[in-house]
C-alpha cells in the first residue's frame, strides 16, 4: 500500500448475546455484513475493503458476494484487536474500524472520517457522531452520547444523558456516537496495547480507553444518522427500511432515525 493509504476493517463474529450470527441475518434478501461492505466500498478514499471474522459462515457469505475476507484469531476480546491483527498482515497508513451491524453506514461519512487524519499527520484516531433529534434516544442507555471541545476533539463519551441541561430538556448539543473508528497504523498498536481504564470498566465502553491514556480522539458530524442493529427489533427496522428503498419510498440508500 502507498503512503497515505487507507484500509477499512470490518470485524464480524458470529455470536451475539441480542442477536445470535448477527453478521449473516438477512435485511431485504441481503446479509448483513455484505450491506455493510458494499457500503464501505463505495468510499472514495479507502483503497481496500476487508471482513475480519473467527468464523467461516461469515467468511463464505462475504467471499461468495465477492468480498474480501481474512480469518482472523477467536481469542480477540475487542474488535479493535481484530483489526490490529489485520494491521500487523495488511499495511496501510490509516486503518478503519466499521462496525458490522451499520448496514446503511453513507460512504461519505466515511471519506469525512479519514479526512481530518489525512489533513493531521499528528491526529492518533477520529470517530463519528451525529445529532440527537428524539428524547427516546436521549434518555437510552444504549444509545452512547459525546461531548466535545471547541476543536471538535471528544471530552467524554457516556451512556448518561450529556450534556446535562440545567434548565432542563435536550440540549441542541446532543449528540449519538456511531461506533466507526480512524486509526493512525502507530497508534492502532498502541491503543490495543492499553490495559483497560477505570472509566471503561464502569461505562463498558473502549473508546475511554484512549481519553484515559491521555490521547485525543476527534470527532466528525456524520452526513446522515445510520441505523445500528443490535436486537430483533433493530433487524425489524432495517428490513422496513430496505423495503421501503427498494420500492422507492426513501430516495437514496442511507437510513435515517425516525
Amino acid at each position: 500500500m502507498a503512503a497515505g493509504s487507507v484500509i477499512a476493517v470490518i470485524p464480524a463474529r458470529y455470536a451475539s448475546s441480542r442477536l445470535p450470527g448477527k453478521p449473516v441475518r438477512e435485511i431485504g434478501g441481503v446479509p448483513m455484513v455484505v450491506r455493510v461492505w458494499r457500503s464501505v466500498a463505495r468510499a472514495r478514499g479507502i483503497a481496500r475493503v476487508i471482513v475480519a471474522t473467527d468464523d467461516e459462515r461469515i467468511a463464505a457469505v462475504v467471499r461468495e458476494a465477492g468480498g474480501e475476507a481474512m480469518m482472523t484469531s477467536e481469542r480477540h476480546p475487542s474488535g479493535t484487536d481484530r483489526v490490529a491483527e489485520v494491521a500487523h498482515r495488511a499495511r496501510a497508513a490509516i486503518y478503519v474500524n466499521v462496525q458490522g451491524d451499520l448496514p446503511f453506514i453513507d460512504p461519505a461519512d466515511l471519506d469525512a472520517l479519514v479526512a481530518p487524519m489525512k489533513a493531521d499527520r499528528r491526529l492518533p484516531m477520529a470517530t463519528l457522531a451525529t445529532p440527537i433529534v428524539d428524547d427516546g434516544e436521549w434518555n437510552n442507555p444504549n444509545v452512547v452520547k459525546v461531548v466535545c471541545g471547541a476543536r471538535g476533539d471528544a471530552l467524554y463519551f457516556s451512556r448518561a444523558s450529556i450534556p446535562f441541561a440545567r434548565a432542563g430538556g435536550r440540549p441542541h448539543q446532543a449528540l449519538r456516537h456511531i461506533g466507526v473508528y480512524a486509526y493512525r497504523r502507530n497508534f492502532l498498536f498502541k491503543f490495543a496495547s492499553l490495559l483497560p481504564g477505570v472509566l471503561e470498566g464502569v461505562e463498558m465502553l473502549e473508546q475511554l480507553r484512549a481519553l484515559e491514556s491521555g490521547y485525543p480522539i476527534r470527532v466528525v458530524t456524520s452526513v446522515a444518522p445510520s441505523l445500528e442493529v443490535d436486537t430483533a427489533e433493530d433487524l425489524a427496522r432495517a428490513e422496513s427500511f430496505a423495503r421501503a428503498a427498494m420500492s422507492g419510498e426513501i430516495k437514496g440508500g442511507q437510513a435515517q432515525q425516525d
